[in-house]
């Protein structure tokens, strides 16, 4: 059984158990009471009641996926191939020791997001479980932000951030209908494939275990959805996001000509990170709590310039593709190349903050307007 195999396998075994465990979470939401009611809240877009516990069933579908492997490696295959596979894969016994740490810590963010699904955390309350779970996977779980510095504690700190910030990004781009799982599938398949290159076999396992669940639960959370993901959802996908992003080892002299290939992550995720940047700084500007949501992401401009939800989801979507793609060449290309495609992702941000800046100044217009009063007029 060569790599490919392996990786195929655990794509379609993840994607097979979250289509099956998926409606399975759906009817357990509606039994218990895990809905989404809108209450008069502005940014929420639906009229109805949803069930929420999409994050269960990704994380059960990853999880199960995993066991199931670790099974088939340590009882079902022939001693050879279990032999080969354990060679692929340098220290497994650390390995095996930070991949713990990783599944705790996962669980902890789901467990954290489904209960704020159902109790309200406060914001900071949130924030608090994000450090805690960002600190024990930066010390424990192998999983280092280094960019060529030789300085273990910034490489700590880049790597606490990173978790921290992709935690939130995610959980902001679940404004729409199929949307952030939609781009976390995007992504884990940018960064598996960027794992296979650099011959990281048990960074790609994951990555197509993580894409298989998250691919699997789209099906159901696309428009119109019949199940969200929830706090609990956002938070299992954004830290196998962070997690999975900086465990890919981006430049590999063997294969790339430039260091400029670990700029790959920004780029993979560059249209969610853009967007979590642009609505901190309108809210802000706006005298506004960061944390409280409202309609001035990318895909409420999309909707804004006259667009169904289904198609601006899949205009972000498009959008992912071509920053990923762009992206995919720096891992073998030269300087030149690589400044090229750089500057073609610039382009691609310049025009993103052409369509938000736009959006600010007619929706300062339209408020200004129903401010007059009719005599005014």
């Amino acid at each position: 059984m060569d790599w490919a195999q392996i990786y195929a396998a655990v794509f379609i075994m993840a994607l097979g158990l979250s289509l099956i465990l998926t409606p399975a979470c759906q009817k357990i939401a509606q039994i218990f009471g895990f809905l989404d009611i809108p209450k008069c809240e502005g940014h929420k877009l639906h009229a109805k009641s949803t069930p929420l516990l999409g994050g269960v069933a990704m994380y059960s579908a990853w999880i199960l996926t995993i066991l199931a492997a670790l099974a088939a490696v340590t009882f079902i295959l022939p001693e050879k191939a279990m032999q080969d596979i354990i060679a692929g894969v340098a220290g497994i016994k650390l390995v095996l020791r930070e991949f713990a740490v990783i599944i705790l810590c996962a669980l902890a963010a789901l467990v954290m997001g489904t209960y704020d699904d159902k109790h309200a955390m406060k914001a900071h309350h949130k924030l608090y479980g994000q450090i805690a779970i960002a600190v024990a996977t930066a010390t424990f779980g192998g999983v280092h932000i280094t960019l060529f510095m030789d300085l273990p504690f910034l490489s700590w700190f880049l790597t606490v951030f990173w978790i921290i910030f992709i935690f939130n990004a995610t959980n902001f781009f679940d404004n729409m209908d199929g949307l952030a799982v939609g781009t976390a599938s995007i992504a884990f398949l940018f960064f598996t494939t960027a794992a296979i290159v650099n011959e990281q076999y048990f960074v790609a396992c994951l990555g197509a275990c993580c894409a298989g669940s998250a691919i699997g639960f789209w099906f159901f959370n696309h428009s119109p959805a019949s199940i969200f993901m929830g706090d609990g959802g956002s938070h299992f996908l954004g830290y196998m996001l962070a997690v999975i992003s900086a465990k890919v080892t981006y430049f590999n002299p063997l294969v790339s000509e430039s260091r400029l290939s670990i700029l790959i992550p920004l780029f993979i995720l560059a249209v969610p990170i853009f967007d979590t940047l642009a609505v901190v700084v309108i809210r802000l500007l706006n005298h506004k709590p960061i944390y409280v949501g409202d309609h001035n992401h990318i895909s409420h401009r999309f909707l804004h310039m006259g667009m169904s939800r289904k198609r601006a989801v899949l205009l972000v979507h498009l959008l992912c593709l071509i920053a990923g793609l762009g992206a995919m060449p720096l891992l073998w290309g030269d300087e030149r190349s690589c400044l090229i495609l750089i500057a073609q992702g610039v382009t691609i941000l310049l025009m993103l903050t052409l369509i938000q800046y736009s959006g600010t100044i007619q929706n300062k217009q339209q408020a200004q307007l129903q401010e007059i009063s009719p005599d005014e007029k």
